[in-house]
C-alpha cells in the first residue's frame, strides 16, 4: 500500500520505487490456463496448426454469434485486417481521412498501400473523428472514411454512414478498442461496409497477436477470404492479389478460450474504472473519461485527463509515475500527425487539428487489467494525490529537462 510521506521518498529524489514490479497498462488478460490447454492439445493431436483449421473456424462462428454479424474473418493481426479490408473494399489510390488521434497503424495502413492519409480533427468528448469536420475534407480525390472508435466510444456512425452514402464513398472503422462495446443496441462490427478489431495481446481479449474483419457484405467476405490467402481458391488455383493474413490454430485457441473468460475481464475493468473514478474525483485536476453505461462497453481503458491550469505537467506526472513502476502511457501522444513521415509530409496539418493537439497533452492512460487488483488502484491514486499536493515543487524540478 501506499508509502509515501514527503516528495524525498519519491523514486525520482532517491526513494524506493511504490512498485516492486512494472504495473502495465496493457498487461495481457489471460483466461483459465486448463480451458486454453484442452484447445491446445486437440489442436496437438490434430496437426492441424494453420491454414483455416478447426480452431479458426469455430472462433469464427463464436465471434459472429457474439457480434451478431454475416462474417467475423480472423487475421493474424489488425494491421494485415486494415490493409487487406482497404484492398478489398477496392480503396486502391485517392485519399481516407482519418484521424490522427490514433495508433500510427491507422495511417500507416494507408500510406504503406500509397493511399494519402487525410487528418480530420477529433471531438473533444468522446475523442473520436469529429463528424462535422469531414465534409470539409472530401475533395474528388477522396475514396474512403476510416474513423476509429476510441476507447470503445463508437464514432457517430449515423452521421458518418450518411455522409459517405452523400459523396459515395467507403467506410472502415477501426475497432480495435471497440470489442464488446455497442452503439443504440447494435454491436461494434455492424457499421460501415467493413470494420477491424485487434486481438493484440494488450487488448481486453486477445489471441496472443490477431484480429478479425467483421462485415455484413457476402462479396466484400468474399473478397478478404481470398486476400488473406493469397487468393487462392482450392489447391492450386489463384484469382485474386493476395498475402498471408491467416489466423494460426493456436491463435484461435487462444481467442476462444479468452471469449469463455471476456464476461470476468470485463466485469473486473469495470469495477476497476469506477473505483479510479470514485478516487480521482476527489484530486484536483485530475478527471476520468466516462463512458455510457446504457451501452455495452469492455471499460478496458481507464483514461485521466488533467486540466490546463493544474499547476503541473502531464508529462511530469507521468514521470514521476514511470520511476514508481507505474507505466502510465501518453495516449495518442504525440498524434500521428507530428509522426515521420506525416510531419515531414504535412508540416502544418496541425492548424488544423486543435482538439487532437490539446488531447495529446494531457490524457494519461492508466493500468488496468485483470491481473490489476483493488489494492493497486488505491496506490496509484494515492500516488497521484501525492503528485498533485506537491505538484509546485514537482514542476520545478522538471522545469527545463522533459522536452
Amino acid at each position: 500500500m501506499f508509502v509515501k510521506q514527503s516528495v524525498g521518498d519519491l523514486h525520482i529524489f532517491g526513494g524506493k520505487s511504490l512498485f516492486a514490479y512494472p504495473l502495465h497498462v496493457g498487461r495481457p488478460n489471460r483466461p483459465d490456463k486448463a480451458v486454453f490447454m484442452q484447445y491446445a492439445d486437440e489442436i496437438w493431436e490434430s496437426a492441424w496448426l494453420t491454414n483455416n483449421g478447426p480452431k479458426v473456424q469455430q472462433f469464427e462462428a463464436a465471434l459472429c454469434k457474439l457480434l451478431g454479424v454475416k462474417h467475423a474473418i480472423p487475421v493474424c493481426n489488425a494491421t494485415i485486417g486494415l490493409q487487406v479490408a482497404i484492398r478489398a473494399l477496392g480503396i486502391d489510390s485517392g485519399e481516407v481521412i482519418v484521424p490522427s488521434f490514433t495508433f500510427v497503424a491507422s495511417a500507416h495502413c494507408l500510406e504503406w498501400q500509397g493511399i494519402t492519409p487525410v487528418f480530420c480533427d477529433i471531438d473533444p468528448v468522446t475523442h473520436c473523428m469529429d463528424s462535422q469536420k469531414i465534409e470539409s475534407l472530401i475533395t474528388p480525390r477522396t475514396r474512403a472514411i476510416l474513423p476509429v472508435h476510441v476507447w470503445g466510444n463508437i464514432c457517430d456512425v449515423e452521421a458518418i454512414d450518411a455522409l459517405a452514402r452523400k459523396h459515395h464513398l467507403k467506410v472502415l472503422y477501426d475497432a480495435a478498442h471497440a470489442f464488446g462495446c455497442s452503439y443504440k443496441g447494435k454491436m461494434a462490427g455492424n457499421f460501415g461496409d467493413a470494420e477491424v478489431f485487434s486481438f493484440h495481446a494488450t487488448k481486453v481479449m486477445n489471441t496472443f497477436e490477431g484480429g478479425c474483419i467483421t462485415t455484413n457484405d457476402d462479396e466484400v467476405a468474399r473478397v478478404i477470404r481470398l486476400m488473406i490467402n493469397f487468393g487462392f481458391v482450392g489447391k492450386d488455383h489463384v484469382t485474386h492479389i493476395g498475402t498471408n493474413g491467416k489466423m494460426s490454430e493456436i491463435s484461435a485457441a487462444m481467442g476462444l478460450a479468452s471469449l469463455s473468460a471476456l464476461d470476468s475481464f470485463i466485469t473486473h475493468n469495470r469495477h476497476n474504472h469506477e473505483h479510479y473514478t470514485r478516487r480521482i474525483a476527489d484530486i484536483s485536476g485530475l478527471s476520468v473519461v466516462q463512458y455510457n453505461t446504457e451501452e455495452k462497453h469492455n471499460f478496458h481503458y481507464v483514461i485521466v485527463c488533467v486540466d490546463e491550469s493544474t499547476g503541473i505537467s502531464r508529462d511530469a506526472i507521468v514521470h514521476v509515475l514511470e520511476a514508481e513502476n507505474v507505466l502510465a502511457r501518453r495516449y495518442f501522444y504525440p498524434g500521428c500527425h507530428r509522426m515521420e513521415p506525416y510531419c515531414s509530409l504535412y508540416p502544418h496539418v496541425g492548424l488544423l487539428l486543435p482538439e487532437t493537439e490539446k488531447l495529446t497533452d494531457k490524457l494519461i492512460c492508466l493500468p488496468n487489467s485483470a491481473a490489476t487488483t483493488n489494492e493497486d488502484v488505491d496506490s496509484v491514486c494515492s500516488l497521484l494525490h501525492f503528485v498533485m499536493e506537491n505538484r509546485q515543487e514537482l514542476e520545478r524540478y522538471f522545469a527545463g529537462k522533459i522536452k
